[in-house]
């Protein structure tokens, strides 16, 4: 497929992205992302490794459009786990000694 990245044209497949993208570590996810294989990369590191660019020459949006068009799953935000925020019931419940785990709940 051919898209435009940093205004460069890229001939870019599916299983290109797999091979550029193998035995390369996944950075630590703060923003935009995408789903390679098993792994979920930043978008940013995504289009450094297949453009071979410096990262401030391009957009996340370029990339994630790209991978889109491709097949790859692309994230939004970093998803994390949710919060275990404490109820007023659960807090009055744990003052009095009673069972304050969530599994009870």
């Amino acid at each position: 497929m051919r898209c435009v990245i940093a205004r460069y044209p890229f001939e870019l497949t599916r299983s290109g992205v797999l091979a550029s993208m193998k035995g390369v570590r996944p950075e630590l996810v703060t923003g935009e992302s995408v789903t390679i294989g098993r792994r979920r990369y930043p978008v940013q590191q995504v289009g450094q490794v297949i453009t071979r660019q410096d990262r401030r020459d391009f957009t996340s949006g370029e990339v994630v459009r790209a991978m889109t068009r491709l097949g790859f799953t692309c994230h939004d935000e970093c998803e994390t786990a949710p919060v275990d925020v404490p109820t007023p019931l659960r807090t009055a419940s744990a003052l009095l000694g009673g069972a304050a785990s969530p599994e009870v709940w």
